[in-house]
């Protein structure tokens, strides 16, 4: 269920002709909005030492204790503001550590879903560890992504709490504990947040903020990401009798052929791209698509027999995904002389298409921040943005992303977020929770 309608063709158009923002502060705080906004503002400081404190508990996702707790933390925090949680146990052959989702039982409003996830990339034989205050600034293993997301998460359903507007919401937050990287199958491990997506009229993602030398950005729509594994084989020979009646051109040629293919026939269209990631072609090949690694062996006096290839694909909408898929099924179909080639597509993250209705929740979000005294939040290039869990829930909920505080350089040992971003960032979150959860 959505509340605006989800016709993404037209809202594509908007967003790629930029549509204008209303600068001036129609929707001006309310006197609740106020207490909530200045609550943020004095609770600040304890907001960072909660960060410092997540970011001090390694949880690179295979570190399975440390994902669990992280979740205690966070536990701990939703009980105490009402909030039923529950652990959701993974099956042993996921091999991820699980997820907390916590629900406040309401009858009011909007049903709102907010997201966040416990794990970061840096497990725990990496030398990146602990939480490091430089003034503003705090450099430390997934306090950008997305510890200091997560506890905006809290912070804006504290100040919601404190100012008497949780009671009667209908809220819903999904912490997973494998965004990093999920466990498989995604039917499996994605699940319960999809189901969650079927639930919620809205779903806010707190990844991190978007903020350059042009404006604070407001992520309404994530591209896809999945994968494809090309399969070719020639039949082996003398490399004198390469191209004859016989022989053919080989699995090399026509891997070739169908990867240029690709790029003169598939290529251009607007945001999709793919990416050939890896290529392994030979007399003898040896592949694992889940290590993305392998072995090859052939000579120069031999026509090759196989070649594997393993890429990327990332599309704005599933609409595009299947234009994609069907035109590289075309190519790959047109084979050279005595060479076969099949391709799979390996399904990840889906698309979170820009719809009408991310484009209606960007507006009330931009409306929010020039009432608390920031400028206009136009919506962001979708190729700016990776994939993320809320594109699981997008296509059943009206869904914006990106509202955690503003950093960068996350995945590397520089990763650092912005402390001053905190005040703003709790605040466009509790009061766009507040607005929606109203009757």
């Amino acid at each position: 269920m959505t509340l605006f309608p989800a016709r993404w063709g037209f809202a594509l158009f908007l967003l790629l002709s930029g549509p204008a923002i209303d600068a001036s502060p129609s929707a001006a705080l309310s006197a609740k909005e106020s207490e909530i906004a200045a609550w943020s503002e004095d609770h600040h400081e304890e907001a960072i030492a909660l960060i410092e404190r997540l970011v001090n508990i390694n949880s690179g996702t295979m570190n399975h204790a440390g994902v669990r707790e992280v979740g205690a933390v966070l536990d701990a925090e939703l009980r105490e503001l009402g909030f039923k949680t529950e652990w959701i146990e993974q099956p042993p052959e996921v091999q991820r550590a699980g997820h907390l989702f916590a629900h406040h039982a309401g009858d009011r409003g909007a049903k709102v879903l907010l997201i966040g996830h416990l794990d970061t990339v840096f497990e725990p034989d990496d030398p990146f560890q602990r939480f490091e205050r430089l003034g503003s600034l705090a450099k430390g293993p997934g306090v950008e992504d997305m510890k200091g997301g997560n506890v905006v998460i809290v912070y804006a359903l504290k100040a919601l709490a404190a100012v008497g507007a949780l009671d009667g919401a209908q809220i819903l937050v999904a912490f997973t504990g494998d965004e990093e990287s999920p466990g498989e199958p995604l039917s499996i491990s994605r699940k319960d947040l999809i189901e969650a997506g079927h639930w919620a009229d809205v779903a806010l993602g707190f990844e991190s903020g978007f903020k350059d030398d042009e404006a604070q950005w407001a992520t309404v729509a994530r591209r896809s990401s999945s994968e494809w594994l090309l399969e070719v084989a020639g039949r082996q020979s003398h490399s004198s009798n390469i191209f004859n009646d016989e022989t053919g051109a080989g699995a090399i040629f026509e891997a070739a052929r169908i990867l240029n293919g690709f790029y003169q026939r598939v290529r251009g269209e607007q945001y999709l791209t793919f990416n050939a990631g890896s290529i392994l072609g030979g007399t003898e090949v040896d592949y694992d698509p889940q290590q993305t690694r392998g072995r090859a062996f052939g000579k120069t006096n031999v026509v090759p027999r196989r070649v594997v290839v393993h890429g990327g694909l990332r599309t704005i909408s599933e609409e595009q995904t299947e234009r994609a898929r069907a035109a590289m099924r075309e190519v790959v179909a047109e084979s050279l002389p005595h060479t076969s080639a099949e391709i799979t597509f390996i399904d990840g993250y889906p698309a979170m298409a820009p719809t009408e209705g991310n484009l209606a929740l960007q507006q009330m979000l931009s409306e929010i921040n020039v009432a608390l005294g920031g400028e206009p939040m136009p919506a962001l290039d979708p190729l700016r943005r990776g994939a993320a869990d809320i594109s699981f829930v997008a296509p059943y909920a009206d869904a914006l992303a990106g509202m955690g505080i503003n950093g960068r350089k996350g995945h590397t040992p520089d990763e650092e977020a912005d402390l001053d971003s905190i005040p703003a960032a709790v605040q466009r979150a509790a009061i766009l929770i507040y607005r929606l959860t109203q009757d």
